[in-house]
């Protein structure tokens, strides 16, 4: 690694070392078997625009070396690099309203009752990014139970990727993306900071939310239950065995009556259909028979 960082390679140069469907097939693999997302041959020329920078970076010419690195047991770090060169991570404050409408009108309600009866409410952002969901979330629940973060309520957010936790952690972002959040909300619990373009999330919505390493496809630490988990497009980067194992699995520690929101390209299938019953747009609901 230090050899690399001495002697970097020119952009022109890496951009044009081909990717041969062989390293590709590895590249794929590794993928595979460290985080369960399947990369099919038409995402060849994605991986190669992408990993192109990561050979300028680690000042290598050729995919072969690359290959050879991300397979040694050396290459663990560089493993977590491609994962987060290979993945896309779109999200914003807010994002698809719908459910953050169901959450106040129907998911919610109940759930706080609960809080304030001196009862316990978990939440579960998997899949959270660099933090507007599980944020959006603390902001929904602030908005409707000021005192929330008194109570025994909490969220998860969870991610492979610990660059974008480290985004989410420092709880920072730009002014125009804070723009979605809804202006009563933005005004008590955003802060702005030196820089007119950046906001921060206050210390009330940051005392909600829990952020935590997570691959979703080893052993679970958490036992749950939850009473709500958003988990958004993301299972859709999985293969289907692996999706039907998610699916089971999200059953699993959702408590009787739980909820799950998924992205409006997924849908839940196998044995986890039996008892997560459609409950909305992208919505699904636990029922116990």
């Amino acid at each position: 690694m230090g050899l690399a960082r001495e002697k970097p390679v020119p952009a022109a140069i890496a951009q044009d070392t081909p990717l041969s469907p062989e390293n590709f097939r590895r590249i794929a693999r590794v993928l595979h078997e460290d985080a369960g997302i399947a990369m099919p041959d038409a995402k060849r020329q994605l991986a190669h625009s992408r990993l192109s920078k990561r050979l300028r970076r680690l000042g290598m010419d050729d995919f072969t070396a690359y290959c050879d690195l991300v397979e040694s047991k050396g290459g663990a770090e560089e493993r977590g690099h491609m994962l987060a060169a290979l993945t896309t991570n779109v999200t914003r404050f807010f994002r698809e309203p719908h459910h953050f409408e169901l959450l106040e009108k129907s998911v919610l309600p109940p759930l706080l009752d609960r809080a304030r009866r001196g009862g316990r409410v978990r939440l579960w952002s998997a899949g959270c990014s660099t933090g507007e969901e599980p944020y959006s979330l603390a902001l929904t629940i602030l908005s409707m139970l000021p005192n929330a973060a008194d109570l025994d309520i909490r969220i998860l957010a969870t991610d492979i990727d610990p660059n974008v936790l480290a985004t989410a952690r420092r709880g920072l972002y730009t002014a125009r993306s804070a723009e979605t959040i809804p202006e009563r909300s933005r005004k008590r619990y955003v802060e702005n900071t030196d820089d007119p373009g950046q906001v921060r999330m206050g210390d009330t919505v940051r005392r909600l939310v829990t952020l935590n390493g997570l691959n979703l496809v080893r052993r679970w630490p958490m036992k749950g239950p939850f009473d709500v988990i958003f988990c958004r497009n993301v299972v859709i980067y999985f293969d289907e065995a692996t999706q039907r194992a998610l699916w089971q699995e999200f059953a699993r520690v959702l408590a009787p009556d739980g909820w799950l929101l998924i992205g409006h390209s997924e849908r839940v299938f196998g044995p986890a259909a039996q008892t997560l019953r459609t409950a909305g747009i992208t919505a699904y609901r636990k029922t116990v028979r």
